[in-house]
């Protein structure tokens, strides 16, 4: 879908297999995908150059408030946003198994890479003079001989290692290695990704507005303003040491959970590890369990998977494009 929808407007795209990953070391999607043969893991990427009409976004990433740049490379596309997704194409758990009711529901643990699909689809369309960079990080998180285990250690791409406590736990492996890739690739000003990450966040924020956390009070503040306009909601939730510790590890760096406390923040600290910790490139993470999928219809959504968080993921890349 993903191909076809970049042919129709214009996206470049490029898809890692699973013998390309093996080969740059992303240790997270590959564990996470070896339960699956019939299925296995892809990283899709998807690159909007940026209209080279009307505002003339080149050059302004750097100089807006949340723009800070790292300089220690040439980036690949120029003043280039990066936004991530996690694609769970089905999500039994893992060794760590679900609870049989409403696993069905799993098939939306996708949404938060259909969210970066859309936004791909909708910059080129409008044809927005801003360049992104879309990565949809897939898997099937399945049961075999094969699938990975509690007491794995992962290596990830950027050479972090993970101690499994939890197979069900899997969203922030996709995520790390997607992560930590693009940003070195791409070398972008500014970072989001977008997650159905934790049952915690629905438990705190119930199912009408996502989790945000993140390492740059500015990058919040635009992304507060595009959900306001997009008629989306979000809420700051806490990122810092305090909730690093829920996540060490005595044989790894860090586990992938570390059990029920905090557990959309302790999302958050894993996937910190896998963006610079000089925080020079500003990032925020979206938990969006509670409002990717909905059991009625709602305002601007009907029942089922609401495709939430393109709106505002437009309205950020429109006004980034005219400098606001």
């Amino acid at each position: 879908m993903a191909q076809e929808l970049a042919r129709e407007v214009g996206l470049k795209v490029r898809v890692l297999d699973e013998k390309e990953m093996a080969r740059l070391g992303m240790g997270g999607i590959l564990a996470v995908g070896a339960g699956s043969s019939a299925t296995p893991p892809r990283m899709i990427v998807l690159e909007w150059q940026g209209s080279q009409k009307g505002l003339g976004f080149r050059g302004q990433g750097s100089a807006k408030k949340g723009g800070k740049k790292n300089l220690n490379r040439e980036p690949r596309i120029p003043d280039a946003l990066l936004v991530v997704g996690k694609a769970i194409t089905f999500d039994t758990g893992g060794i760590s198994i679900k609870p049989a009711e409403k696993m069905g529901k799993m098939i939306f643990d996708k949404c938060g890479a259909m969210a970066v699909l859309g936004l791909m689809y909708a910059v080129a369309k409008l044809d927005l003079p801003v360049p992104v960079v879309g990565i949809l990080s897939s898997a099937e998180n399945h049961i075999s001989e094969t699938a990975y285990r509690p007491g794995d250690i992962l290596r990830m791409y950027n050479g972090v290692t993970v101690e499994v406590t939890n197979t069900d736990a899997e969203g922030r492996l996709v995520l790390g290695d997607a992560l930590a890739w693009g940003i070195e690739q791409y070398n972008p000003v500014a970072v989001v990704d977008l997650a159905t990450l934790t049952g915690g966040v629905v438990v705190a924020l119930g199912k009408t507005m996502a989790g945000v956390m993140s390492n740059d009070d500015d990058l919040v503040e635009e992304l507060t303003a595009a959900s306001d306009a997009a008629g989306e909601v979000i809420w700051r939730l806490p990122l810092g040491d305090d909730q690093r510790d829920y996540i060490k590890s005595d044989p790894a760096d860090i586990v992938n959970s570390g059990g029920r406390e905090g557990s959309p923040l302790q999302g958050a600290a894993f996937l910190s590890h896998f963006v610079p910790r000089d925080d020079s490139v500003p990032w925020a993470h979206l938990d969006i369990a509670g409002v990717a999928d909905s059991d009625k219809d709602l305002p601007y959504y009907e029942k089922g998977a609401t495709g939430w968080g393109v709106r505002t993921l437009v309205e950020w890349a429109a006004a980034r494009a005219a400098g606001r």
